[in-house]
């Protein structure tokens, strides 16, 4: 019996430190830093716009034993959009673009991630979720690049522990999806906005 007792306190404490190791960790993408950013691009036949937005925030659960069960809302402040012209700028955050007075955010929120692929401390996939921009709301999947870097949060941002998880992704959308002046200007103004995505995540530890 007292045998019995021990062999079982003891797969109790080894299925509870095994939770606890694969807890998924909450990482904050709000940086303290300033220097999460996306990045656009419009290429139509008589002008290349490129612009970026640094107004990023939102929180992901990520595990990095199960990183297919990811989770999270990855929000962009519409008036952080940016580009150099200053008439294009004002046009950008107007109510014929993307009326950003009316839409101040722009979100992805993840739903499931599919093809998982984990080499070392980097996992690939696709990663399916909802895009909503000017208030249209599409279910999108696009390939994404997660990089879960232990015990590096000090390195970045000094005077704190923890880890980081940095979040890379590519993708195009059509801006007449979102009613963005559609059938509108696309000699100037490309139907296809390319986006990418580099930003870090922070999981403080005391």
């Amino acid at each position: 019996m007292i045998l019995f007792r021990q062999l079982l306190l003891t797969g109790l404490l080894a299925g509870l430190t095994y939770g606890a190791q694969a807890a998924p960790q909450t990482f904050d993408f709000k940086d303290p830093k300033g220097v999460n950013n996306a990045v656009f691009q419009l290429d139509a036949p008589l002008e290349s716009i490129n612009g970026s937005a640094n107004g990023i925030s939102g929180t992901v659960s990520f595990d990095p034993e199960n990183p297919a069960a990811v989770s999270g809302k990855i929000i962009v402040t519409t008036a952080s959009l940016t580009v150099p012209n200053p008439m294009q700028n004002t046009h950008l955050h107007g109510p014929n673009w993307l009326d950003a007075e009316k839409f101040p955010e722009i979100s992805f929120e993840a739903k499931s991630l599919a093809n998982v692929k984990t080499t070392d401390n980097v996992t690939t996939g696709d990663l399916t979720g909802t895009f909503t921009l000017k208030g249209v709301a599409k279910d999108l999947t696009v390939p994404v690049k997660f990089t879960y870097l232990k015990d590096k949060l000090g390195a970045r941002v000094p005077k704190l522990n923890g880890d980081l998880l940095v979040i890379r992704a590519n993708f195009a959308i059509n801006r007449e999806d979102f009613n963005i002046q559609p059938g509108q200007y696309e000699d100037k103004v490309s139907t296809t906005i390319n986006l990418s995505l580099a930003i870090a995540g922070a999981s403080p530890k005391p």
